[in-house]
């Protein structure tokens, strides 16, 4: 969508006009409905998580006190870390200072959660951004292929392998990753993780198998979704046989017409996925000794460090809801019906 710019010289009426036009453009307001349905439910998810911590068993102030402390020492801490007040006098003295970027301090370490999370969040952006680029660039062409010749000895081998590889949990394609390519073949580390700033060669190995652990399920099942809706489309839609009497290539029907019309489901299912891909972390990290926020998120959880989960699970989720966000834009983009459409 093409929008005019008026010159900075231009008068305040004309400019103030053009900033209304824009506001009230159909693809602005959709973002804009996307936005505001996004901000309660991830206050509801701030919400719930915070209810869970309080009905989980055990005392922070007495895991932070030790276990030989006294009572009128536990209740020191308790009052230090503000346990003695009301969970929701708690919750909203946390939600405003997460507003002006103040995300409460570690029970356990005593360190601010903002720095925890600049050391962490690093890794984990690495794993879910490589893992969900190489599971899209092993899908589409797997399914492009074959779509091409529905049935053929290649379809079938993908087929197999696709249903074969999800039955395997990621956790198990972890370990079996790392019998391979750590203890066998010893090409690889079986745990840790190097910076890319430190040493990009040994970034680079460090990742390899949590990557592939993430991205070799997930992409199978985007294979076998993509050529599925390929094949339907191929078979079945009145725009292809349009397209080949017009005397369309079949690369060119693949390609440019059926792909194009496939892409809105395989756009959703990627939304819909991006949330496991994040959450997936958490189990990856943990096999791989990964300092990411998956694995502090699980160590927090143990030792009831509210602050640390709660931040962990709450990035967890504005993630999934951004990645729905950024989908519906996408059809916006790709179908120019939809931003004008009742939204």
């Amino acid at each position: 969508m093409t929008v005019a710019h008026a010159p900075a010289d231009a008068p305040a009426e004309e400019r103030s006009g053009l900033l209304s036009r824009v506001a009230g453009s159909p693809f602005v307001r959709l973002i804009a409905k996307r936005v505001l349905v996004a901000i309660p439910l991830l206050l509801a998810v701030s919400v719930l998580v915070f209810l869970l911590l309080e009905l989980m068993p055990g005392d922070p102030a007495r895991n932070q006190a030790g276990m030989d402390a006294t009572e009128e020492e536990v209740e020191a801490v308790r009052k230090s870390l503000g346990l003695d007040l009301p969970w929701y006098v708690r919750y909203f003295g946390w939600l405003g200072g997460a507003l002006t970027g103040d995300f409460g301090t570690s029970s356990v370490s005593g360190r601010p959660v903002v720095d925890l999370l600049a050391e962490r969040t690093p890794v984990t952006v690495e794993l879910v951004a490589l893992a969900f680029i190489v599971s899209l660039g092993i899908a589409i062409p797997i399914a492009v292929l074959a779509a091409r010749k529905p049935g053929g000895f290649f379809d079938r081998l993908v087929m197999v392998m696709a249903m074969t590889i999800l039955a395997v949990p990621n956790f198990v394609m972890a370990l079996l990753l790392i019998l391979v390519f750590a203890v066998a073949l010893r090409l690889l580390p079986s745990i840790g993780f190097v910076p890319f700033a430190d040493d990009p060669v040994a970034n680079i190995k460090s990742v390899i198998m949590p990557v592939l652990a993430l991205a070799v399920p997930l992409s199978c099942f985007y294979a076998r979704f993509l050529r599925s809706d390929l094949v339907e489309q191929l078979n079945s839609a009145d725009y292809i046989d349009t397209a080949r009497a017009k005397g369309a290539g079949p690369w060119k029907v693949l390609w440019g017409h059926a792909f194009r019309n496939s892409s809105f489901g395989l756009l959703t299912i990627v939304g819909l996925n991006i949330g496991g891909l994040v959450g997936g972390t958490v189990i990856i990290e943990q096999i791989f000794a990964m300092p990411g926020l998956g694995i502090m998120m699980l160590d927090g959880v143990g030792s009831r460090d509210t602050a640390v989960v709660q931040m962990c699970v709450f990035i967890f989720a504005a993630v999934a809801i951004f990645a729905n966000l950024v989908v519906d834009v996408l059809y916006a983009v790709l179908d120019p019906r939809i931003r004008y459409g009742n939204h």
